[in-house]
């Protein structure tokens, strides 16, 4: 289950339509806990991809080093990713399985229509490096 922070929510939906018709990305710190991921934050980040941002999306190492370091520094971690497809479903796919590596992290994908929100979805990564996979999971706002 993901349990998150009504604002956190919020902003990850907004982040997917101001990055419109381009895909939105950022990164979701808080901390595990009773086999749920607690979001306290969205962290919004550029969209590396040059060669295709209106349906690819990454996060530069450095700038992912960066959050990571600043939420261990408040005692958090990060507990997964955040992306939209533009004019697409909610719903991953065979690249963001390929480009997942974090297992057991959350993986949210916002639909965003015609420059607005639409459905928001989360995919916990199990399994392990060589067997990954994406099981959906609830979504809880509080």
């Amino acid at each position: 289950m993901l349990v998150i922070h009504p604002d956190a929510h919020a902003a990850l939906r907004r982040h997917g339509e101001e990055a419109y018709p381009e895909e939105s990305c950022g990164v979701l710190v808080g901390s595990f806990r009773d086999g749920a991921s607690l979001v306290m934050a969205a962290v919004r980040c550029d969209n590396a991809r040059r060669d295709s941002p209106r349906d690819r999306y990454a996060i530069d190492p450095k700038e992912l080093v960066g959050i990571q370091r600043e939420a261990r520094g408040k005692g958090l971690e990060i507990v997964g990713f955040y992306h939209s497809h533009p004019e697409h479903p909610a719903a991953w796919s065979s690249t963001d399985l390929a480009e997942a590596h974090w297992i057991a992290c959350s993986y949210v994908i916002t639909s965003v229509a015609s420059g607005q929100a639409a459905e928001t979805r989360s995919f916990r990564l199990e399994g392990s490096w060589d067997d990954k996979r994406f099981v959906e999971e609830e979504i809880v706002l509080e």
